[in-house]
C-alpha cells in the first residue's frame, strides 16, 4: 500500500493504482472522456490533468501511477486551467446542436461543458464535418459529434474481441471508422452506444422517440440467455422505449448483449395478442375472458373425464418465470397427471428419476475469471452465452488455457488451446479419450462404469493435448453447453464431462440454455417427483388428448417440430397462452390466451450460477392481456385444485423457495447415479449440426425487427467443410434440398472449414428448416 495526499486528504491505496482511482476512492471527482474502468488506458482526451507536486506541467490522471508520498490536487488553478483548455479544443470542432441531438440531456460532454467551457468560442475558422458511417441496424452514428476518446475502437477490441472499428488520418482529421464495407456484427455492439460520451454513436431504433428526461427508469432481469442480465428499462406513457444495462459486478458488469438489448422492439409489434381467441370454424374469433377460461375449463375436464388424468400434458418455455412454471406443474398435477415439462429441445432423458438437483453451472459467475484451465463441450459458446463468453475472454488474457470439443466451431474472439471437431456421433468417445489420457496420467482412479467405454478408445494426440492442459491446471472446470445438454446422447456427454472434471481437480458445470434452465428444475416442471409422467419427447412421440403450452411456438421452439405439429393436430385440446399471435398454431391450437412478456409481470429467474433474481412489471399490460401466473392460478381454482389461493407472484415464490427467496444449495447439484457407459456406433451417413442462432432463440427476439436486421439473423445456409462439398460434388453457393426422415429443407450452400467431416451444419428454430423435424439424425444434400 502507498501512502498519497488528493485534494489534502491522506490515504492509502495499492500499489500500481491510477491516480484517477485514488481520487475516486476519496469522492474527488476527475472530468474525463476517454477513460473506462473496463477498457486499457489511453489518456488521449487529455481532460483529466491534475495539478502533481513537484510535476512541471498538468499530468492525466487516468495513465499516471501513483508513487509514495505523492500529493495531487484535482481543482487547483494550474489544474483546472489545463482542464478548461481542454474543453476550449474539444468544442472547436464540436456542432452546437445540443437541442436536436439525440444524446442530449446524458451527454457527458454536454455536462462537463457547464462547468470546464467558456460562455463563448474564440474560433473563428471553418469548423470540420465529418462524414456517417454505416455500423448496420443496430448503432446510429453522428460522427461530426465524435471526439476521438477511442472508447468505441478498444471496446470491440477488448471486450468483444474483434477488432471492427478503428481510428484513421490525424490531427483534426482524425476519423472513428468501420474497416471498408464493414458494419459492426458483434453480438455485444450496442454497447459502444453506452460508452460514447457524447451524441456520435447513438441507438437506432430508439432515435428521436423520447428525451432521456421523459422517460422512467425502471428495474428488471433479462429473460433470454441463463446469465439473467440486469436491466434498466425506460418507459415513457406505458411504452417501452428503451433498455440500458444496470451494472452488476457479480453478473453482467455494466454491458448488456444485443439481445438483451434490443429484443423490445418485438414487444409493441402488430401481432401482440390482446384478447383471448377461440378457434371457431377454422377461424379465430376474439372473446373476454370469461368464455375463454370457461371453454378451457370444460375441455380439459371433459377429457380427464373420458381419457384418464394421463391424456393431459403441458409444455413450458424455459424463459418462463420460475412462478409461472411451478403453476403449470401445479395445475398439471392437480389433475392427476406427471406430464409436464420445460426441457423443450432435449433429447436424451434417460438420467429423470437419478438426478441428485438442479444442473448448474458449478460455480459463481464471478469466479470464471480465477480460471487456469477450462474445457467446454458441445456450445456455440460465442452466440449462445455472449457475456458468459466475454468474461472468458478476459480471463484468457490473464492465463486461462481453453480447450473445447465440438461438431462445428465459430469464431470465439480468443484463442483456443486444444480445438477437437468431431461428428456429433462422435463426441462421446471423443471425451472418453481424454478420460483415457487422463487416467494414463495418473490422475486418479476411473469409475467402473465407464471402463467399457474408455477401453474400446485409443488417445490421439488431440486428446492427450487437451488431458495434458486440464492435468496441468489448478483451478479447473469443465462445462456442458447447450448442444451438449440438446445432443441425443446428452446424459452420456453429461456423465463423461462430470468424470473428467473429478479426474482434473475440477467442477464440473451447465451453462443452461434459458432464463430460467436451473429454476425450471426448482419449479417441479419436469415430469418426475411427486407424481411422474412423459417427458417432452414422450409426450409428442405418444400424443395426447389435451396440451397446456405456456409461452411457446412449436415449429421453433421444441426438438421436433413434424412430432408436434402431427401431436398437437391429433389432440382434442391444445390450448395456449401467449403474449403474441402465432399465425401457424390455426392448425392445431383450439384457445389462445393473451399472458403478458415480461416487461408487463413479475417474477423470478434463477440463473446458471444459481441466484434468484426476482422483478417486477415495468409497463401496464397489453390489452387484455394478463400474467400468466395469474391465469394459471385462475384456470386452479375454476378446475376445482387446492392449494391456488396465491395473494401475490411474492407468495407463489415464497411456496417454491421459502422464506428467504433465495435457491438451497442442496437444490443445485450436477451428480446423476452412472449407470455403465458402453461403446455407441459412429454414424455412417451425414450427420445434421443444428445451431439455435441467437436472435432466433424465443418469441420475443424473434419479432425484434432491429436484431431480424442484423447478420446473425441471416436465413440459415448448409454450412460445409471443404473436404466434405468436394466429397458431395457441391460448390459453394449451390442451392440444395436437404432431406430428414421428417421432412426437407431448400438452403444455400456454404463453404465452412469449422464444421466436422461428415456433417451439415444447418441452423434450427427457423421458419425455412423446421420442416426438417428433429434437431439430430441423418440427412441427405442434394442439388437443385
Amino acid at each position: 500500500m502507498l501512502e498519497i495526499e488528493i485534494d489534502g486528504k491522506q490515504l492509502q491505496v495499492s500499489d500500481g493504482s491510477t491516480v484517477m482511482e485514488a481520487a475516486a476512492t476519496v469522492g474527488a471527482y476527475v472530468p474525463h472522456f476517454c477513460y473506462h474502468k473496463k477498457l486499457s488506458i489511453a489518456a488521449n482526451c487529455r481532460m483529466c490533468l491534475v495539478q502533481v507536486e513537484k510535476a512541471p506541467k498538468p499530468l492525466p490522471a487516468c495513465a499516471t501511477p501513483v508513487t509514495n508520498g505523492m500529493k495531487v490536487w484535482t481543482h487547483s488553478e494550474q489544474a483546472v486551467k489545463a482542464q478548461k483548455g481542454v474543453m476550449e479544443f474539444l468544442l472547436i470542432n464540436h456542432p452546437l446542436d445540443c437541442p436536436v441531438c439525440d444524446q442530449g440531456g446524458e451527454c457527458q460532454l454536454q455536462d462537463l461543458s457547464v462547468g470546464y467551457g467558456g460562455a463563448q468560442s474564440r474560433y473563428e475558422e471553418e469548423k470540420r464535418v465529418v462524414g456517417n458511417k454505416n455500423l448496420g441496424p443496430l448503432v446510429s452514428t453522428d460522427m461530426t459529434r465524435c471526439i476521438n476518446c477511442t472508447r468505441c475502437v478498444r471496446f470491440t477490441t477488448e471486450i468483444a474481441g474483434l477488432m471492427e472499428l478503428g481510428q484513421a488520418f490525424r490531427g483534426e482529421h482524425a476519423e472513428i471508422m468501420p474497416f471498408v464495407e464493414k458494419t459492426v456484427d458483434s453480438e455485444l455492439s450496442g454497447n459502444i452506444i453506452d460508452l460514447c460520451p457524447v451524441g456520435a454513436l447513438t441507438s437506432k431504433p430508439f432515435r428521436f422517440a423520447a428525451r432521456a428526461w421523459e422517460m422512467s427508469r425502471r428495474k428488471s432481469i433479462s429473460p433470454h440467455d441463463s446469465l439473467g442480465s440486469n436491466l434498466i428499462v425506460q418507459v415513457k406513457h406505458d411504452v417501452v422505449k428503451r433498455v440500458l444495462p444496470l451494472e452488476n459486478e457479480a453478473v453482467n458488469e455494466c454491458w448488456l448483449s444485443d439481445k438483451d438489448r434490443f429484443s423490445y422492439e418485438g414487444l409493441n409489434g402488430e401481432d401482440r395478442l390482446k384478447r383471448p381467441m377461440v378457434k371457431q370454424g377454422g377461424a379465430w374469433i376474439e372473446t373476454d375472458w370469461q368464455t375463454a377460461m370457461d371453454y378451457v375449463v370444460r375441455g380439459l375436464k371433459g377429457i380427464r373425464a373420458d381419457h384418464g388424468p394421463e391424456s393431459i400434458g403441458a409444455l413450458g418455455s424455459p424463459h418462463s418465470t420460475l412462478e409461472e412454471l411451478f403453476l403449470l406443474q401445479s395445475v398439471v398435477r392437480g389433475l392427476g397427471s406427471g406430464n409436464v415439462d420445460f426441457r423443450l429441445r432435449q433429447s436424451d432423458f434417460s438420467a429423470d428419476g437419478r438426478m441428485k438437483g438442479a444442473p448448474w453451472l458449478g460455480m459463481s459467475v464471478s469466479e470464471i475469471a480465477g480460471l487456469d484451465r477450462l474445457l467446454i463441450v458441445g456450445s456455440f459458446f460465442r452466440k449462445d452465452h455472449p457475456l458468459v463468453a466475454q468474461r472468458v475472454r478476459q480471463a484468457v488474457k490473464k492465463g486461462l488455457k481453453v480447450s473445447a470439443i465440438n461438431p462445428a466451431f465459430d469464431d470465439w474472439q480468443f484463442a483456443l488451446q486444444n480445438q477437437l471437431c468431431v461428428s456429433p456421433s462422435e463426441m462421446s468417445a471423443a471425451l472418453a479419450k481424454v478420460l483415457k489420457a487422463l487416467v494414463e496420467q495418473g490422475s486418479a482412479a476411473l469409475s467402473p462404469e465407464f471402463q467399457a467405454l474408455v477401453d474400446s478408445v485409443q488417445v490421439d494426440e488431440q486428446a492427450l493435448a487437451i488431458a495434458r492442459s486440464l492435468g496441468s491446471g489448478r483451478r479447473v472446470a469443465v462445462w456442458m453447453g447447450n448442444y451438449a445438454v440438446q445432443h441425443q446422447d446428452g446424459v452420456a456427454l453429461h456423465a463423461l464431462a462430470s468424470e473428467i472434471a473429478r479426474l482434473s481437480g475440477g467442477r464440473f458445470g451447465v451453462l443452461g440454455e434459458a432464463a430460467n434452465s436451473v429454476g425450471g428444475y426448482l419449479a417441479g416442471a419436469v415430469p418426475f417427483g411427486a407424481v411422474s409422467g412423459k417427458n417432452a419427447s414422450e409426450m409428442l412421440s405418444t400424443p395426447l388428448k389435451a396440451y397446456v403450452l405456456l409461452g411457446i411456438e412449436p415449429e421453433f421452439d421444441l426438438r421436433d417440430a413434424v412430432a408436434a405439429r402431427k401431436a398437437f393436430g391429433a389432440a382434442e385440446m391444445v390450448v395456449m397462452l401467449s403474449a403474441f399471435k402465432f399465425e401457424e398454431a390455426l392448425g392445431y391450437a383450439d384457445v389462445m390466451l393473451p399472458v403478458s412478456p415480461f416487461t408487463e409481470t413479475g417474477g423470478a429467474f434463477v440463473n446458471c450460477e444459481g441466484r434468484t433474481q426476482s422483478f417486477h412489471p415495468v409497463v401496464k399490460n397489453t390489452g387484455d392481456s394478463r400474467p400468466a401466473w395469474k391465469v394459471l392460478r385462475v384456470l386452479g381454482e375454476a378446475l376445482g385444485l387446492g392449494n391456488f389461493d396465491y395473494e401475490s407472484v411474492d407468495a407463489v415464490r415464497a411456496q417454491i423457495l421459502g422464506a428467504s427467496g433465495s435457491v438451497d444449495p442442496f437444490r443445485l447439484s450436477n451428480d446423476i447415479d452412472i449407470e455403465p457407459l458402453n461403446p455407441a456406433g459412429v454414424s455412417q451417413g451425414l450427420q445434421r449440426v443444428a445451431d439455435i442462432p441467437i436472435h432466433f432463440a424465443d418469441p420475443l427476439v424473434r419479432r425484434s425487427a432491429p436484431l431480424q436486421a442484423t447478420k446473425d439473423s441471416e436465413a440459415p445456409f448448409a454450412r460445409i467443410s471443404p473436404a466434405t462439398l468436394k466429397t458431395l460434388g457441391l460448390n459453394a453457393g449451390d442451392k440444395v434440398v436437404v432431406r430428414s426422415v421428417s421432412g426437407s429443407a431448400t438452403v444455400v450452400v456454404s463453404e465452412d472449414e469449422g464444421v466436422a467431416a461428415g456433417c451439415v451444419r444447418l441452423a434450427a428454430a427457423h421458419s425455412s428448416t423446421w420442416a426438417l423435424g428433429s434437431l439430430n439424425g441423418e440427412v441427405s444434400v442434394e442439388r437443385i
